[in-house]
């Protein structure tokens, strides 16, 4: 199967640009903050993917069935009511990690916070390491 035609890629958009079309502005400062640790745990600068996620890094994809592609090692996206952290489902410690990570909701990839200030900003970087570490091993 060739690679998908994902809607998702990485582009040369503005990531400034894009933060400062945050209205309100404590959500701009925590847009920020985890664009600042995200950049510092991964070692790569903030690129837009697609029109709404920030992502760190690259990997490449090839699932059984056949369908591949490009994706972000880690990435976030400002959403209206929330940040969704996309880290890998099943990196290193991620249920120990969760617990002491603070108030969060949790679906396959993705961990949703409201505010930075409502977790552990010390978890969330060893969270960011280790789905990096974990993504890496799977997709060598």
């Amino acid at each position: 199967m060739a690679k998908a035609n994902n809607k998702t890629t990485e582009n040369n958009d503005s990531v400034a640009a894009f933060v400062k079309k945050i209205t309100d502005a404590d959500r701009r400062k925590d847009c920020q903050a985890i664009i600042d640790i995200m950049e510092k745990q991964s070692g790569f600068p903030a690129k837009m993917w697609g029109s709404a996620i920030i992502g760190f890094g690259t990997y490449h994809y090839k699932y059984e069935s056949g369908r591949e592609g490009d994706a972000p090692l880690v990435g976030f996206s400002p959403r209206k009511t929330e940040f969704a952290l996309y880290l890998s489902s099943e990196f290193d410690k991620r249920d120990e990690l969760l617990k002491q990570f603070g108030k969060h909701k949790t679906a396959k990839a993705c961990v949703y916070i409201k505010k930075l200030e409502d977790v552990n900003v010390d978890v969330l970087k060893k969270m960011i390491s280790n789905s990096i570490k974990h993504t890496r091993a799977k997709y060598k």
